[in-house]
């Protein structure tokens, strides 16, 4: 199945991916409708947050990198409202700051090897 989680800076050495911290364990979002990331990654611009973008990927794949990574996921089915907290953490892993690069490429679709490359970078976040 193919779902949309919110990516920061996707495909470039400074990406990075939003996850809620529930307790002391880290939760990524699953959406199974873009319009419905889409208006998450609204909603943390709107409490000045970095904008995320969605990205569509394989459940599998970030069920993979979750369980990796020690991290949790939770599906969000389409026409759930999901709301951000109200408070953000101040210190990540991820930098908003750094120079955003140039994707890599202009598919649309996103291949096995930049798929890899993608786990391989966001593992290294940890």
């Amino acid at each position: 199945m193919r779902v949309y989680v919110l990516l920061f800076n996707p495909r470039t050495e400074n990406e990075g991916i939003h996850t809620l911290q529930i307790g002391d364990r880290n939760t990524v979002l699953m959406f199974e409708s873009e319009d419905d990331a889409t208006r998450y990654a609204l909603m943390l611009e709107a409490q000045d947050f970095p904008a995320p973008v969605a990205e569509e990927i394989d459940s599998e794949e970030v069920e993979a990198f979750c369980n990796e990574a020690d991290y949790d996921c939770k599906l969000i089915p389409e026409g759930e409202l999901a709301v951000p907290p109200e408070t953000n953490i101040e210190d990540t892993d991820w930098k908003a700051d750094q120079p955003q690069q140039t994707p890599a490429t202009d598919e649309t679709e996103i291949s096995s090897d930049d798929l890899d490359r993608i786990r391989r970078q966001l593992e290294g976040l940890l």
